[in-house]
């Protein structure tokens, strides 16, 4: 089983034919909601991308909603992916997480959250969650809830020996230690350059990989976006191109790779394949608009 634990938001997405500059009001175009969340996304992900017969390989959630309208369309989505949603709350009075996303016609976006009910997962609800994570074989989890849950769930996945995947982002520091408890780290370019301390201008993915392992952990791979992955392994170091495709829009692209990497290591493949299959999910997730509704089905890769 693979439990994701992260943000639920519905995205709120307006085309726009630039992004504006300070003080400048633009035309936009379409204006559509749809569900994300980089939590959300990387479990429709690993659901969508798992190479195991149906049935054979589950996926949940833990994770927080409003109680508005937003909130139940959010968790019925999950459900319809097939996700375990026993550890999604609902919380009274609250409202779920948005993003504001703009995506210009190049396909590159701009995203700004307003956390609402993400801001609320606490570690007392990872402790209550607990059961479901001793069946988890894979945790995966990002920055885009509270940092303290974020370090009880990967304290409490790496007790029970479980395999932890952390995507760092939003980028953010974190506290001293808790890189030597991941698995897997999967930032960007910004986010390996801030953990690393150093600035994103001109860093070298090979020298940021490296940094990274110092800092503790073993296994580091560095996504480039055009420019492909580099993957600094327990084994050694490999850059993998990227597929060259015509890009419409970028988001949840990072989110699509998490999900067809882990997904690709829960259903048995080795890490050179867990990449791959993570890449060329990315890479058909580009040409669609939108987050969850551009990520593919395993069959669509083939």
């Amino acid at each position: 089983m693979i439990v994701v634990i992260g943000s639920i938001n519905m995205d709120l997405v307006l085309r726009v034919p630039r992004m504006p500059l300070p003080g400048e009001t633009l035309t936009g175009g379409a204006f559509r909601t749809i569900p994300g969340g980089k939590g959300a996304n990387q479990a429709v992900a690993c659901a969508r991308l798992s190479g195991k017969v149906a049935g054979a390989q589950q996926v949940a959630m833990i994770g927080c909603v409003g109680d508005d309208a937003f909130g139940a369309t959010l968790r019925a989505a999950l459900v319809g992916d097939g996700i375990i949603d026993s550890h999604v709350t609902t919380l009274p009075g609250v409202a779920s997480g948005i993003a504001s996303i703009l995506v210009d016609d190049k396909g590159q976006n701009s995203i700004v959250i307003a956390g609402g009910a993400n801001d609320l997962l606490s570690p007392a609800h990872i402790d209550a969650a607990r059961a479901l994570i001793e069946q988890a074989d894979i945790v995966v989890l990002q920055l885009e809830t509270p940092m303290a849950t974020v370090v009880h769930a990967i304290q409490l996945a790496r007790s029970l020996g479980k395999t932890v995947v952390l995507n760092p982002a939003p980028a953010a520091s974190l506290p001293d230690g808790v890189l030597e408890l991941v698995d897997y780290l999967i930032p960007n370019e910004i986010e390996a350059a801030m953990l690393a301390g150093v600035s994103p201008e001109g860093a070298d993915a090979k020298a940021l990989a490296a940094a990274l392992q110092k800092l503790g952990s073993d296994n580091v791979i560095i996504t480039l976006g055009s420019k492909g992955v580099h993957a600094a392994l327990y084994g050694g170091d490999f850059t993998f191109p990227a597929e060259v495709v015509q890009a419409v829009d970028t988001t949840a692209a990072g989110d699509t790779f998490i999900g067809g990497f882990v997904a690709g290591l829960a259903s048995g493949m080795d890490e050179a394949e867990a990449i791959q299959q993570g890449q060329r999910a990315a890479a058909w997730s580009v040409t669609k608009p939108g987050a969850q509704t551009s990520i593919p089905h395993l069959h669509e890769l083939f």
